[in-house]
């Protein structure tokens, strides 16, 4: 306790007081070393160890247990080895002698710097995610799937959406085409998942060949592509998450029509900024639309 108090008064008279760290050091009856250590903690932080603990008996075996966490990732959840069963494989299998617990440890901070980590998004004005969905509707008194095509501006949250009978190259261009008009302008970039409507291959170094429809598209009204990773829908949530919403909010019940010339409107939500205000700074980020479509 007396060590505790010991800090505050050094941190109050230095930070506070506005003694120099050799005065504090000299009034409290301590070396300025310590004194200047002390300044750097607002508590004792405790024993910290000036290197990694010294483990001879398992680092023979640490290539074995990341051999067996790497063959893990490819396995079910619910089938891939706890800490207590990878010891008794090395106890067994590879003569390992030393203790379960430092295996523990071992196999928990591996698993932990390799846990994927999330960061919260930025999404910069005139940028916009685009996909699919899919859903049942009553179209001309026939239950039937439909398939819509969503663009969302993630800086502002206004969202387009189109509905067409199929998935087809035909409807990936139409709702582009409907959502620039809709929206004024052309995004500077607009982010998709490895839809094939797209994405003719994927190369070993990650790098798209796109089909020659979707190039001629980008040609056409000249934006920029940008692609998540394969597996990854959180990587384009926003357009997800505006599938969704439309799939709860205008599809159930489901909904019944003549036919799909059917447009829903935009769908915006809050945020720090009047929405308002960030359509706005989307809308200005846009690129004009080409000519051909200015007519529309």
């Amino acid at each position: 306790m007396k060590l505790v108090e010991l800090y505050a008064r050094i941190c109050y008279a230095v930070r506070i007081e506005w003694l120099s760290r050799r005065e504090a050091a000299r009034r409290f009856g301590t070396d300025p070393r310590t004194a200047a250590k002390m300044l750097s903690f607002s508590v004792p932080p405790g024993y910290r160890r000036s290197r990694p603990a010294a483990r001879p008996k398992l680092d023979l075996f640490v290539a074995v247990i990341d051999r067996i966490l790497e063959e893990d990732k490819g396995r079910p959840a619910k089938q891939r080895h706890t800490s207590k069963r990878v010891f008794e494989r090395l106890r067994d299998e590879h003569g390992y002698g030393g203790g379960l617990t430092v295996v523990k440890d071992y196999v928990l901070a591996r698993r932990q710097r390799q846990r994927e980590m999330f960061v919260p998004l930025r999404h910069d004005a005139g940028h916009a995610q685009a996909d699919f969905g899919e859903a049942l509707a009553v179209i001309g008194g026939m239950e039937r799937t439909i398939h819509f095509f969503a663009m969302d501006l993630p800086h502002s949250d206004a969202g387009f959406v189109q509905a067409y009978p199929a998935e087809t190259t035909e409807a990936f261009c139409a709702g582009h085409v409907a959502a620039f008009v809709f929206f004024g302008g052309v995004p500077a970039s607009i982010l998709y998942d490895n839809t094939k409507l797209a994405v003719a291959r994927i190369l070993g170094d990650g790098t798209r060949q796109r089909t020659r429809v979707f190039s001629e598209l980008q040609s056409h009204d000249l934006f920029a592509d940008r692609f998540g990773r394969p597996g990854k829908g959180n990587d384009k949530g926003k357009v997800e998450g505006l599938v969704g919403w439309i799939r709860q909010n205008y599809l159930v019940p489901l909904p019944r029509a003549a036919s799909l010339a059917r447009r829903f409107g935009d769908r915006l939500r809050g945020h720090d900024a009047m929405i308002g205000e960030r359509l706005a700074r989307d809308l200005a980020c846009l690129h004009e639309l080409p000519f051909a479509l200015r007519r529309l």
